[in-house]
């Protein structure tokens, strides 16, 4: 019995690769990394990270909160319909074609879902893209429920990838300050793609495709699906260091998940409390992202040229830069003994010495440290430094 349920498990498993959203995401992961590389090239000569970086983390960040949410979702018997996983499915495929990522958290394609089947709904017509009616008596009011708990489960992961992996994404962006001179902001666009396996109404499935995986509680037919929820995310820091900026956004976006779930807890008395849950949850990580791109604008740069020093825009990865602990927004004063002021100055000061480097940098607190590390021929760039001219 038990190997018939995991033969079957699997197969229902093996369904993630027919849904179209599962390749538009990674199709547009590699196209990200492309895109970045290119402007990284134009700007600084060089490439900060693979192209294919963006493809590889969108699974690599992504598994474990992906077995967690399944297994939440199934301990706790959530159920969808198949009309929401289309519906979203085809929402999410247009907000990744057409690079809306600021838009891009699963949110505002799971409320636009939910309010695409309410019109249908209460309009008397089906949404259903399999041709089928709405299943049993689950109309969209009961299915707000399971959705606002799933979805904002996804939005508290959201948060923690963009806390975790925001700043290490961003990519340096060449731009001119207010005083005209050249400046870095950084860009994080990224992708993920989370496989959600779910519980969905039987009847339905049996129609469309007779061997998916079943299970029977009563008279009632459920099966297990296995798709892919996308979670796209674009946003620029400018007058904040990425380090600084991000984990706060993360923690800011993650409050909007545990809202949507605490909300949504209320349709166990109100009913359509889960669909209100939904829309403020949609309209407060849109909120999100608008706070902080204002709040970005306004000021200065955070990376932008000094006269004390030679401002770090970007480190290469593996790099003796790396290795020397220099990040992004410290600034360079003397190499070698020998004040820097600028690029040139800097890998002139460095042939002084081209063995052996020694820095004396300024850190964020305002601090001066010293670093020192050999270079040797081999070395890309020599110390793998982006600096801002």
């Amino acid at each position: 019995m038990w190997q018939e349920i995991g033969l079957e498990l699997f197969k229902g498993i093996s369904k993630l690769f027919i849904n179209p959203l599962f390749y538009v995401a990674i199709l547009f992961a590699v196209l990200l990394g492309y895109v970045r590389v290119k402007r990284e090239r134009r700007s600084f000569r060089t490439r900060i990270l693979w192209g294919w970086t963006e493809a590889k983390r969108m699974f690599a960040d992504i598994w474990k909160y992906a077995a967690i949410l399944s297994i939440l979702s199934i301990g706790i018997g959530l159920t969808v319909t198949t009309d929401w996983i289309v519906t979203y499915s085809i929402i999410s495929v247009f907000l990744v074609v057409l690079f809306m990522y600021q838009l891009g958290s699963p949110i505002v394609a799971g409320t636009l879902a939910i309010g695409a089947l309410w019109i249908g709904y209460e309009t008397s017509r089906t949404f259903s893209f399999l041709s089928f009616e709405w299943f049993g008596e689950m109309n969209w009011i009961q299915l707000s429920f399971p959705v606002a708990l799933l979805i904002g489960a996804t939005v508290i992961v959201e948060g923690l990838l963009i806390s975790k992996t925001g700043a290490e994404s961003a990519s340096p962006v060449l731009e001119k300050s207010a005083r005209g001179l050249t400046a870095a902001s950084y860009l994080s666009k990224r992708l993920w793609l989370i496989p959600l396996l779910v519980i969905v109404p039987g009847d339905v499935i049996q129609d469309f495709t007779p061997y998916w995986p079943q299970f029977t509680f009563g008279s009632e037919s459920f099966g297990l699906v296995l798709f892919p929820i996308v979670i796209g995310f674009q946003q620029k820091a400018r007058r904040t260091l990425p380090l600084n900026l991000f984990p706060k956004l993360g923690f800011s976006v993650m409050a909007v998940g545990v809202m949507t779930i605490v909300l949504a807890l209320g349709a166990i008395w109100f009913p359509l409390m889960a669909a209100i849950s939904l829309a403020m949850g949609a309209l407060a990580r849109i909120g999100v992202w608008l706070y902080y791109a204002v709040k970005e604008r306004q000021g200065n740069h955070a990376v932008s040229p000094q006269s004390s020093g030679v401002m770090i825009a970007g480190v290469l990865p593996e790099s003796p830069a790396e290795k020397m602990g220099l990040v992004i927004g410290e600034c360079i004063r003397k190499v070698n003994g020998q004040t820097v002021s600028n690029e040139r100055e800097l890998y002139e000061a460095i042939q002084i010495n081209a063995a052996h480097c020694r820095l004396e940098v300024l850190d964020h607190q305002g601090e001066v440290r010293l670093r020192q590390h050999v270079i040797y021929r081999h070395d890309h760039h020599r110390l793998g430094l982006l600096v801002v001219r």
